[in-house]
Order: structure tokens, then C-alpha cells, then sequence
């Protein structure tokens, strides 16, 4: 598992879990946005430019 801190976001991604590639993003313990990293789409919840933006990092990094 994946477990990062960034921009008051936690974002949770599961090595081995089901395809496509995705990420959870929490904030405060609340869900906002289960993230289709292969196919850039969103797959459950909700999306800002910030998050995609963090997101953008962290997979370019490598933390993903």
C-alpha cells in the first residue's frame, strides 16, 4: 500500500489491488475521489483541479 500526505489530502493506493491503476483520496477522514490513474477519468466521487494537480505529482514521482 501507498499511504501519502499532501496538501491536506491523503492519497491510498493498493499495490496488486484490482485494475484499472486508480487512487483513493481522503481529506479529514472523509472520501472525495476514487482516481482512474490508466484512463484519467474519475471512477466514484468528485474532483478539483488541486487534487488532479497533486495527483500529477505523486504518480509522476513515482509515488503512485
Amino acid at each position: 500500500m501507498s499511504k501519502k500526505r499532501r496538501g491536506n489530502y491523503i492519497f491510498l493506493a493498493w499495490v496488486g489491488d484490482h485494475t484499472p491503476r486508480h487512487v483513493h483520496v481522503y481529506r479529514d477522514s472523509k472520501f472525495i475521489v476514487k482516481w482512474d490513474l490508466e484512463n484519467q477519468q474519475i471512477m466514484k466521487g468528485s474532483i478539483t483541479r488541486k487534487i488532479l494537480h497533486l495527483i500529477e505529482e505523486l504518480d509522476n514521482e513515482g509515488e503512485l
